[in-house]
């Protein structure tokens, strides 16, 4: 089939340009220099142009539509990815190629600024780029506008798929009645930081207890080394070359540590993929919000159980010693699960943590809608900010700037990780009927963690629907009762 043969050659080089794209993020985030930045961002906007030309190919479009006819035809994993790359084809042709290869450019140019913003606490430093940003993503929504998607919806399909602003609402409703006055009551009355929480520990010495962690998860080293950046993440390309990050503070050694257990959560997704969708438009994890949903799986439900460190906190003692002398295994599995008003999001203990994304889930819709503007945000996010949590941020960079995904455009993003806990409870709740996890981990490796999620989420990569995923896992659609449940069973024993 000759659409067959022509839609395969074009993929290969629409993959390379996703190299290409992970590449230059990694390198942005990790080793370059803030002028190497600024300086390489027009390249971005060629190699925007050259990709956006690559998916409008007239003869591609041609191909695209032959396959998406006779899809039935198809394998499943190959019929999945022409439904998906047809909606791209004709997604990407509505937005006009300048507008699509300056806002390359432009996010390139931001990340630089909104970093220093970050470090000096001036908004007014990131307003600008933000403002061009905001503006593009309303553009965008009006680009891509269909009947079954308007407005911020436009934005939410693009991370989780089927995912809506009604069902968003409804879920995040479930958190507002059933665990908002749980938080409060539990937020009340905070126990103080332990003086031995707030030990400097040399950034070799965590990072020695770091590469100790993806042993114990099982990640092969032979394909993904660890560095560190200003906001943690993972990146890869296939199944081969899966790398993380993470950020020390010699003040604050346990952020880093559950920094990289949450982020060998999603390299473990991406290492236990089936090889077989290597080069496809199908590998990787199917959607942000089931990606979510491994990393707070392995960061919260596995790392911040007693049951994990009754193995580990000896290695973590005889690594740190001798500052944790004397601080039992009770006490540290205790202050990891510590709850309490903060505010940093990716600091938040478990319980808080949702609290966090409504916040900006809020704020995005306003955003998107024209409700708010960019010049307003810091006032705004102070001002909810204080409601929803009591306290007020003493600057920005501990309030509005803290995140660096609204300078990539990634608006729609952020409510996936909320939904990424919900589904990682509802897996666990699977899971837990199949063997008993916390046993498990006596094995000294989440080994059989791994194994259960590998043949119900992982192996499938993004060849299918992550609510079709969902339903394959656990035998029911997403229910938010099962993440309810487990945080108030979880920290009423507190």
């Amino acid at each position: 089939m000759k659409e067959l043969e022509f839609y395969l050659e074009q993929r290969k080089k629409l993959s390379a340009f996703n190299y290409i794209d992970f590449l230059t993020g990694w390198d942005a985030q990790t080793d370059a220099a803030a002028g190497s930045i600024a300086a390489d961002s027009a390249y971005q906007s060629v190699l925007a142009e050259m990709e956006y030309k690559l998916t409008t190919d007239p003869e591609f479009e041609r191909c695209v539509e032959a396959l998406y006819a006779n899809r039935e035809t198809l394998d499943e994993a190959l019929r999945h990815e022409i439904e998906v790359t047809h909606k791209s084809v004709a997604d990407t042709k509505k937005i006009p190629m300048n507008e699509y290869s300056a806002f390359g450019e432009l996010t390139a140019k931001a990340y630089p600024v909104y970093v220093e913003a970050k470090l000096t606490g001036n908004f007014r430093l990131f307003e600008p780029y933000l403002e061009r940003i905001v503006r593009y993503c309303r553009k965008l929504t009006v680009w891509l506008e269909s009947d079954s998607a308007k407005g911020y919806d436009v934005l939410l399909d693009m991370y989780e798929p089927h995912f809506t602003q009604a069902k968003y609402d409804a879920f995040f409703d479930v958190l507002r009645n059933r665990l908002v006055p749980f938080v409060k009551q539990k937020t009340a009355r905070v126990a103080p930081v332990p003086q031995w929480a707030k030990q400097k520990i040399e950034k070799e010495k965590q990072r020695e207890f770091c590469e100790y962690i993806r042993d114990v998860m099982c990640f092969d080293k032979n394909f993904g080394i660890m560095k560190e950046s200003e906001h943690p993440f993972t990146s890869g390309i296939g199944t081969d070359d899966v790398r993380i990050t993470t950020h020390y503070y010699e003040n604050d050694f346990v952020s880093s540590v559950f920094s990289v257990i949450h982020e060998t959560g999603h390299a473990t997704y991406e290492r236990q993929v089936d090889p077989k969708l290597n080069g496809t438009l199908c590998g990787g994890g199917a959607s942000l919000g089931m990606h979510e949903s491994q990393s707070r799986f392995y960061e919260n439900i596995i790392g911040r159980s007693e049951a994990f460190w009754r193995v580990h906190y000896p290695k973590l003692q005889s690594v740190f010693a001798p500052k944790l002398d004397g601080v039992s295994v009770e006490e540290f599995v205790g202050y990891v699960n510590r709850t309490e008003a903060s505010f940093v999001r990716t600091e938040a203990d478990e319980l808080t943590y949702p609290l966090h994304i409504m916040l900006r889930y809020e704020i995005e819709q306003k955003l998107i809608s024209g409700e708010l503007e960019t010049a307003d945000l810091p006032e705004y996010w102070n001002k909810k900010f204080t409601e929803y949590f009591g306290i007020t941020p003493p600057n920005d960079s501990l309030g509005v700037l803290q995140d660096v995904h609204w300078a990539y455009g990634d608006f729609g993003y952020f409510p996936t990780y909320a939904l990424g806990s919900a589904i990682a409870a509802q897996l666990y709740h699977a899971m837990s009927k199949d063997f008993n996890v916390e046993q498990s981990l006596a094995s000294g490796t989440t080994a059989r963690v791994n194994a259960w999620l590998k043949e119900r989420v992982h192996k499938y990569g993004a060849s299918k629907y992550p609510d079709e995923i969902l339903r394959l896992a656990t035998g029911e659609d997403f229910n938010p009762d099962y993440y309810v449940n487990y945080l108030i069973a979880k920290y009423s024993r507190n």
